[in-house]
């Protein structure tokens, strides 16, 4: 089996796959196919290397990847017919309709352009309120929030080098195809300058949005996500529904949202520590003023006494 060289880091996987007792069957078969579909054209060579590849695939898979693959060649319109016989499926109409959005608003228009945006600061309070929201909505929920953040004229982040950012995606795949999660949180929290605890609350969040906020702020190209969506978390990338919404949303979401949302968490960890900190303080400054003021007020009054004599005195001497 040869690496078709219109599948970027392909390479990785045929790798991964020769390990003895891994069967990454399946996960190939699903990769092989996100990625074919993402074009929406190939020459004569790419479809018949993934003729080759697919169909000899489709034999040895379980039926859960033969149905996730069906599903996402029933609505491309440039399936290879002997892929489509294999599946029992019909070719697509040469003008389909276009698939239903899942839990993605539709983009009415197209965002300001940043240099029109007055960008403000973020105050920690603000940036916590808007970080607890996301965290505690649903999909849809979130979709639209991340829509609604490119438009407000909040401070993003700044863009990470680009240096530094291709050497994160490069460290995360290899994280993600490892299943190995701490260590991918922790390059997370690095490269976006995320406290620790946000950056496990980012991989580990069930909805995946989080993550998809990161990845576009790193600036990772789309079938780079796809693939940590894959490995990263088998049991969420064994669902098609939700690798394919999530890859659906990353396709609209816009760097300026991402990045304001890494504000966001970065804000929001300073107003947990200024939370946790300044209460105590306070509190401090007033026991120590409240266990002053009793005693110094005793020892004012009786001063007044011998003043009062030697006025006195005085005034007997002066008569």
């Amino acid at each position: 089996m040869t690496t078709p060289p219109m599948i970027p880091g392909f390479d990785g996987l045929m790798t991964l796959s020769r390990r003895e007792g891994v069967d990454i069957r399946p996960t190939l078969l699903r990769v092989l196919t996100d990625l074919y579909v993402q074009a929406p054209s190939h020459t004569a060579d790419e479809e018949k290397q993934f003729v080759e590849l697919a169909s000899r695939l489709l034999d040895q898979v379980d039926d859960a990847t033969r149905a996730a693959v069906r599903a996402r060649l029933s609505i491309y319109p440039n399936s290879p017919r002997v892929i489509l016989d294999q599946l029992a499926l019909q070719p697509v109409p040469a003008s389909p309709s276009p698939a239903p959005d899942v839990s993605v608003p539709t983009l009415s228009q197209p965002a300001p352009p940043p240099s029109r945006i007055v960008n403000r600061t973020m105050q920690p309070n603000d940036a916590a309120e808007i970080s607890n929201l996301f965290f505690a909505a649903n999909a849809s929920e979130r979709a639209k929030m991340l829509h609604n953040l490119a438009d407000t004229p909040l401070q993003p982040s700044a863009r990470i080098p680009l240096a530094r950012a291709e050497r994160a995606m490069h460290i995360l795949e290899m994280a993600a195809f490892a299943e190995d999660r701490e260590n991918f949180a922790r390059e997370i929290g690095e490269a976006l300058i995320l406290p620790m605890a946000i950056a496990d609350q980012v991989v580990n969040d069930p909805g995946g949005e989080p993550l998809a906020c990161c990845a576009k702020a790193l600036g990772m190209h789309g079938a780079i996500f796809q693939r940590v969506l894959l490995f990263l978390n088998p049991e969420f990338g064994a669902s098609v529904n939700n690798v394919y919404r999530l890859s659906r949303m990353y396709d609209v979401l816009t760097e300026r949202a991402a990045l304001i949302m890494v504000a966001a968490w970065r804000g929001a960890h300073l107003a947990a520590t200024r939370a946790k900190f300044r209460p105590t303080l306070y509190d401090d400054e007033r026991q120590r003023v409240r266990a002053a003021t009793p005693t110094a007020r005793p020892s004012i009054q009786p001063s007044a006494q011998p003043g009062a004599d030697i006025t006195r005195t005085r005034n007997n001497s002066g008569n």
